[in-house]
C-alpha cells in the first residue's frame, strides 16, 4: 500500500452526529493543546518550578484563543490577496482552511503575554515551557492538512509522490505536509525534550524559545523549497523558488539566534508562579496573657482585697470615737 493510497482512504471528516461533522482537523488542533499542555505540565514539575494546574489552564486558554485569532487574521492579511475584503463573511469560516503558522505565532505570544500577568510566571518561563510542548501540537496540525488535501507540495516523480486531485491537478505531488510534521513537529520535539533534561538549575530563560525559533525557520525555508506556494501569491521577486512562507522564517531564525545569546548572556533563572505571602504573627495583649502571669496577678491582688475591708472598719470606728468626744 503506497502513501497515496492512505490519502485517498481518510475521509477529511471524522464522525458525523447527525447535520453536525467533526473533522480530523479540529481534532488536531484539541489533541495538540492537550499534548503541549502535558508536556508544558511536566517540564515545569522537572524544573522544579511552583506551576499548578490552575496556571496550566489559563495559560492553555490564552495561548489558544491568541494563537487561533491569530492564525486566521495572519492568513486573512498575508495570504488572502483582497479576497476577504470583497467576503467578509468567509473571515471567520475557519471549516473551510486557511491559518498561518507566523500569525498564530505573534497571536500565541499576545496570549502568553496576557497569561503571564494574571498568573505572575515570567513570560520567557512561560514561552520555554510552551515551545517545549507546540511541536507536538504540529505535528498533528500538518498530518490534517495532509487529510485535507491542502499545503502541497510541488511535482514529484517520487515513489512516495500524492495525487491530492482537486486544484493540485492529477500529478503526483510531494506530500510536503507530513515533511513538515516530521521536521517541525517531531525532529523540534526531539530537540527540546533533550535541551529541557537540564535542570539543575534549567537553562537560563529564552535558551528553547530561541532554540525552537531557529530550528523551525531553518526546517521552514528548506521545506518551502518542495512546496506549491499559494497561488494567488505564486514566487517573489520574479524567482521560480522565493516564497512568502521563507520570507518570513528567515526573520525567524535571526530572532532565535538573538535570543539564545541574550539568554546565555543575562542567564535569568527559570522561574514558577511566586511563593504565597507568610502568615504574619499575630502579637500578644492583655487578652492573651500566659496562665502564670495570670495566677501571679491573682495573688497580689487577693491580700489587697482582703485588706480593704479592715480599713473600712478601722475608718468606721475612729469616726464613732470623734463622735464620742
Amino acid at each position: 500500500m503506497t502513501l497515496n493510497d492512505i490519502y485517498h482512504m481518510i475521509d477529511p471528516v471524522a464522525f458525523a452526529v447527525g447535520p453536525f461533522e467533526v473533522r480530523w482537523y479540529g481534532l488536531a488542533y484539541i489533541a495538540g493543546f492537550v499534548c503541549a499542555g502535558f508536556v508544558m505540565y511536566r517540564v515545569a514539575k522537572h524544573w522544579k518550578l511552583r506551576f499548578d494546574l490552575d496556571t496550566l489552564t489559563t495559560v492553555l486558554l490564552c495561548v489558544m484563543i491568541g494563537l487561533i485569532l491569530g492564525a486566521r487574521i495572519g492568513y486573512v492579511v498575508v495570504y488572502g490577496d483582497g479576497w476577504y475584503w470583497q467576503h467578509p463573511e468567509d473571515i471567520l469560516a475557519f471549516h473551510k482552511g486557511g491559518m498561518s503558522f507566523h500569525g498564530g505565532l505573534v497571536g500565541g505570544v499576545i496570549g502568553g503575554m496576557v497569561a503571564a500577568r494574571i498568573t505572575k510566571v515570567p513570560f520567557m518561563t512561560l514561552a520555554d515551557l510552551a515551545v517545549c510542548g507546540a511541536p507536538l501540537g504540529l505535528f498533528f496540525g500538518r498530518c490534517a492538512n495532509f487529510i485535507n488535501g491542502e499545503l502541497w507540495g510541488a511535482v514529484t516523480d517520487l515513489p512516495w509522490g500524492v495525487v491530492f486531485d482537486g486544484s493540485a491537478g492529477s500529478l503526483p505531488r510531494h506530500p510536503s505536509q507530513l515533511y513538515e510534521a516530521v521536521l517541525e513537529g517531531l525532529v523540534i520535539f526531539i530537540v527540546l525534550f533533550i535541551v529541557s533534561r537540564k535542570n539543575n538549575p534549567p537553562r537560563p530563560r529564552g535558551t528553547h524559545l530561541g532554540v525552537f525559533l531557529i530550528l523551525y525557520g531553518i526546517f521552514r525555508f528548506a521545506v518551502e523549497f518542495v512546496r506549491q506556494p499559494d497561488v494567488q501569491i505564486g514566487y517573489l521577486l520574479g524567482t521560480d523558488w522565493l516564497t512568502m512562507g521563507q520570507v518570513l522564517s528567515l526573520p525567524l531564525v535571526l530572532v532565535g539566534i538573538g535570543f539564545v545569546v541574550w539568554a546565555a548572556k543575562v542567564r535569568l533563572p527559570q522561574q514558577g508562579m511566586p511563593e504565597p505571602a507568610a502568615a504574619s504573627p499575630v502579637p500578644e495583649d492583655e487578652g492573651n496573657e500566659r496562665p502564670e502571669e495570670l495566677v501571679e496577678e491573682t495573688e497580689i491582688a487577693a491580700p489587697v482585697q482582703a485588706a480593704a475591708p479592715a480599713e473600712v472598719a478601722g475608718a468606721a470606728d475612729a469616726a464613732a470615737g470623734s463622735q464620742g468626744e
